[in-house]
């Protein structure tokens, strides 16, 4: 976390009052990623490794996180990275159940919300009242809060210690697309922040993770650069009904984010589970009329995801691979359709195989003629 003040966000970056020539706002602000990843690294990368962490970050016992919707993916990617790498217990709950079920309140915690727009009202309410609850404690109970969130002053940033701004710029279409992505940016450096406090990663891993950080603009344009074949994927689904999403480790955070975007902008009926979870009952639902979508990098987690891969094949669903371009040939042949993106540290794969599942969910709502901007039930608080 930087011991600067916050600065004031780039304002009118992106020009949100202007599609540049896109039909619609999600596609624009789909390929604006590469540039709003690039405002965040800035902000947040590189950072010395001799740099003293914030009192807020040290002496922890766990981390909690309350989030909603695509945010709170983000979040269960955060918990993923920061068990993992850091070793910290992380809890992590849906604003919208933890005043019916809070978190149990345990000593030398650092509790995270974490919000697009800041004014997320469930996300707000969990963490007045995590706050609330944890100041007549003892000391050691006390609350130490910190904000994610693409809007520095708003309600979030009133209630908390400390702000990372996501900095993704003004975000109009409904469907959450480069305001995620930065979160995952963000929740990585604080991943980093958490691992320097505590010295659980060499200063040479965290070194070589800034590194593969750096190359991630010109690794998001070379997914984008898969657009035709995604929609020509994308024509093949249009009369799909059901949809299922795949992924293992800390891809299963994204196949839920991949089918929460294909419910919410193509009115598909998309679950995502994680495959170990799917083999477990869920494989039922398959037959020739049920695409598969799976997310498959080449990481530990890959024999394994072969594995019930090759029980999914036997059920005649469609597949679709995301896979990495280094996967073995016999992996890509098992799918009807591989995407192949760059290979990048096992830990960053999210941040690239959401971008293909942001692309086909975009492709088949305009294919079946429906306002992917304003989907239909759902508002948005916007931010920038």
């Amino acid at each position: 976390m930087n011991s600067n003040p916050p600065q004031a966000d780039p304002a009118n970056q992106f020009a949100p009052d202007d599609l540049y020539g896109f039909p619609h706002y999600m596609l624009k602000e789909i390929h604006e990623q590469p540039q709003a990843v690039q405002t965040c690294l800035a902000r947040y990368f590189p950072k010395s490794s001799a740099a003293v962490t914030p009192p807020i970050l040290t002496n922890l016992n766990e981390v909690h996180i309350l989030a909603c919707g695509t945010s709170y993916h983000a979040g269960l990617i955060a918990q993923y990275w920061i068990e993992q790498l850091v070793g910290l217990p992380v809890r992590i709950r849906s604003g919208s159940e933890f005043q019916a079920a809070p978190l149990p309140m345990t000593a030398n915690t650092l509790t995270v919300g974490i919000t697009q727009s800041g004014e997320t009202a469930d996300t707000l309410n969990a963490i007045a009242l995590d706050k609330q609850r944890r100041l007549a404690q003892a000391a050691a109970f006390q609350p130490r809060l910190l904000g994610i969130t693409n809007q520095s002053a708003s309600s979030l940033s009133k209630l908390v210690d400390s702000t990372l701004p996501t900095l993704a710029g003004a975000e109009i279409g409904v469907a959450a697309t480069k305001t995620f992505v930065n979160q995952l940016i963000v929740c990585f450096y604080l991943t980093l922040e958490l691992a320097l406090g505590c010295q659980a990663i060499l200063p040479e891993k965290i070194q070589a993770y800034w590194t593969e950080l750096s190359r991630l603009p010109a690794k998001i344009r070379a997914v984008l650069a898969l657009e035709t074949q995604i929609k020509n994927i994308a024509q093949e689904l249009v009369n799909q009904q059901h949809c299922i999403v795949l992924g293992r480790g800390v891809n299963r955070a994204i196949a839920l984010e991949g089918a929460l975007k294909l419910k919410e902008t193509t009115y598909l009926h998309a679950e995502g589970y994680s495959a170990g979870e799917f083999m477990h009952g869920p494989i039922a639902l398959l037959d020739a009329h049920v695409p598969v979508i799976a997310i498959a990098p080449t990481d530990s987690t890959h024999t394994a995801m072969v594995a019930n891969l090759r029980q999914v094949k036997s059920h005649d669903s469609p597949m679709i691979g995301i896979l990495t371009d280094d996967a073995p040939p016999e992996t890509a042949a098992l799918f009807d359709h591989a995407l192949m993106l760059p290979a990048i540290a096992h830990p960053l794969f999210p941040i690239l195989s959401v971008i293909p599942l942001q692309l086909l969910a975009y492709h088949i709502a305009v294919q079946r003629g429906l306002n992917v901007d304003k989907p239909r039930n759902i508002t948005k608080t916007l931010s920038e």
